[in-house]
């Protein structure tokens, strides 16, 4: 039976498992692998310790094959170190595709459908039946992921700053203060508009909760993240149908914690697709990415 090794390289975490048929013999999470966060040693450190761990846990000294899926896989380089560290670990064959590779694979198994992902950033990517692709969203965090977590903290600071203007209600800022460490309005201001600054995409899950205890701003964020979310979808669909020939409607899946973790985004998200397309299936779960590895590197062992 063949031992397979699945990773998930996110921007804040990394998910590994080793899996001999059906059964999962390892599961272990590590640091980022992403160089662009953490820095290349780091990354590097990273994924080692996570192998040495996860391979301790499944008894095992090598793998047949294995799938990497990473945030930052096009970037120079990267496929090449990750490749190098599995041949260390006695990886037989393996592969470092992006992120969103694996997460369409758990969802679909290499069929057509439509992911939409939302966390720290956004990316919405559709695959026809012959592999072909389209995309909306995903354009970084200054330039677009409207609707992910780094949205959600950057926006709701910045409506909570126009809703002081007018005087009217909102506890943002009174809890990005106290999250930030500044005593008043200017230090927060000053803070916010530092270079490189704070992380925006922190501030989301406190937004989150004053949503959900009803401040007005943060329900208007949410909400909008939702309708934005919703868009990006309904515009591969149209992507998908009008230069592919699909007929029918197409499937659609989620990961990602502001749609996973965020209830009002999650239900909003889940009412607007279903008011503008209510034939299109829609998971009602979250997909796991790392599973799509896992299938990834199961098929190499078949080539």
């Amino acid at each position: 039976m063949n031992v397979v090794l699945g990773i998930d390289g996110g921007g804040t975490r990394t998910r590994a498992s080793i899996v001999a048929g059906d059964r999962v013999l390892a599961h272990a999470e590590n640091g980022s692998i992403k160089r662009l966060r953490v820095g290349a040693s780091a990354a590097e450190e990273n994924l080692r310790a996570l192998l040495k761990e996860v391979y301790a846990q499944a008894g095992v000294t090598a793998v047949q094959a294995a799938s990497a899926g990473v945030a930052s896989a096009t970037m120079p380089g990267v496929k090449e170190w990750i490749t190098a560290v599995f041949r260390d670990f006695g990886v037989a064959r393996s592969e470092v595709v992006g992120d969103e590779v694996i997460a369409l694979d758990a969802a679909f198994r290499g069929g057509p459908g439509i992911l939409q992902i939302a966390g720290t950033g956004t990316n919405t990517i559709g695959r026809a039946a012959d592999g072909s692709r389209e995309s909306a969203s995903g354009w970084s965090s200054r330039l677009g992921d409207r609707g992910s977590g780094y949205w959600i903290g950057l926006h709701g600071l910045r409506q909570a700053l126009e809703a002081y203007d007018r005087e009217e209600p909102t506890q943002i800022l009174e809890k990005v203060g106290k999250i930030w460490g500044t005593p008043t309005l200017e230090a927060l201001v000053n803070l916010g508009d530092s270079t490189p600054g704070p992380d925006f995409a922190a501030l989301a899950p406190s937004i989150s909760e004053l949503a959900l205890s009803g401040d007005p701003v943060a329900v208007a964020v949410l909400r909008q993240a939702a309708a934005d979310l919703v868009r990006f979808v309904l515009l591969v669909r149209d992507k998908l149908r009008r230069k592919h020939a699909i007929a029918g409607e197409v499937p659609v899946a989620w990961t990602g914690g502001v749609i996973e973790k965020m209830s009002l985004v999650r239900e909003d998200f889940l009412a607007g697709l279903h008011a503008a397309a209510p034939g299109m299936p829609v998971a009602r779960e979250a997909v796991v990415p790392l599973d799509g590895a896992v299938w990834r590197a199961q098929r190499l062992t078949e080539q």
